[in-house]
């Protein structure tokens, strides 16, 4: 996204920040700004890349590579052994998107349109899936509710099953949305996103591709080695880092996509990326980052607070009552923004 293009000059300030000691706190700000616009220039490659692949497989790589910013991070962080803020980022991205894109879409959409409509078809298929992949996440903080595990042993165990499981379901959900079902999701799923036609040849977009993967790992590891310090500094707890910060961090190129969508009135297209995004964290990026734990010897599960449960419950609840009509308005947009403020506020305390 061109409009970002002008924070990559932040990327070498950030590396010229961490080689010089600067406080945490500044370190921490620059590459998480830095992360920005790289993240959204993976978008275009990965954009570029599906339109050589051709539609099927462009819709594979779009939906694949869609969180690939957030999965650097989340990966990073539990090398660096911040288990909770990873799982807190899994929650928030989730939240983030049903509530804050979903929110921020609908008020800017609403303010220069009166009424904006969306396929209820579309609406209703990716709240089914959401609904579903949500429960994956669900069911391990019942486990450990109900079955007492103090070492977590028997509930890691349980997640990497769960983990598989959700894997299988997100190749499903590809085969539906863009197989079987494909003219059921048209703008708002993956597979439109893989029609894109390239202007980058092929060799460009692959070396794209591995720079800006490179770029973003070395911020993510400034942001990952500055946040303890930073935490201390502020008064910030990691938890409210992982469950606010890092999600908005990540997906802030794909945020203003979604934004940007709605003020053109492509609701559908708006819709897709704030509802596919929370499916594909579930689906995808939740069992990687169990997966990858198992790599780096630092087991995961997926059992949540109790809080974050019931949070996320609320959330898919909300998003499903207010998108049911196919119809949106600025005050649905308001109000969802509200609601995420206060669970922030709340995190901020927890």
């Amino acid at each position: 996204m061109r409009r970002l293009r002008f924070l990559l000059a932040l990327v070498p300030i950030a590396a010229v920040a961490g080689w010089m000691r600067v406080p945490a706190a500044v370190l921490f700000a620059l590459s998480a700004l830095a992360i920005v616009p790289l993240a959204a220039l993976l978008g275009d490659a990965t954009e570029e890349l599906a339109g050589h692949a051709g539609p099927v497989a462009g819709g594979v790589l779009n939906a694949s590579l869609g969180n690939l910013a957030e999965l650097i991070i989340g990966v990073l962080a539990l090398r660096a052994g911040m288990v909770d803020l990873v799982k807190a980022s899994i929650t928030g991205s989730i939240l983030g998107n049903l509530l804050l894109v979903l929110g921020a879409s609908q008020l800017a959409g609403g303010i220069r349109y009166r009424e904006q409509r969306f396929s209820r078809q579309l609406a209703g298929m990716n709240t089914s899936l959401l609904v579903i992949a949500v429960v994956g996440l669900v069911v391990p903080s019942l486990f450990l509710e109900a079955h007492p595990d103090p070492e977590h042993r028997l509930t890691v165990r349980m997640s990497e099953f769960v983990a598989a499981l959700l894997v299988l379901g997100y190749a499903l959900s590809l085969v539906y949305s863009m197989g079987t079902h494909r003219s059921v999701f048209g703008e708002g799923g993956a597979v439109a996103k893989g029609e894109h036609a390239p202007t980058w040849s092929l060799r460009r977009t692959i070396a794209v591709l591995v720079a800006v993967s490179a770029g973003l790992a070395w911020m993510s590891e400034l942001l990952v080695g500055s946040t303890q310090e930073t935490v201390r500094a502020t008064g910030l707890s990691e938890f409210f880092v992982g469950i606010v910060l890092v999600p908005v961090i990540g997906n802030a190129a794909e945020h203003s996509t979604a934004i940007v969508m709605a003020m053109r009135n492509r609701m559908d297209l708006a819709l897709g990326i704030a509802l596919g995004s929370s499916v594909q964290v579930a689906l995808l990026v939740a069992p990687v980052l169990v997966f990858s734990g198992v790599l780096l010897r630092r087991p995961m599960d997926l059992a949540f607070s109790s809080f974050e449960s019931v949070s996320v419950a609320l959330a898919v609840w909300i998003a499903a009552v207010v998108v049911q009509d196919g119809e949106s308005n600025w005050l649905e947009g308001a109000f969802l923004l509200l609601v995420y403020a206060v669970l922030a506020v709340a995190f901020y305390f927890f």
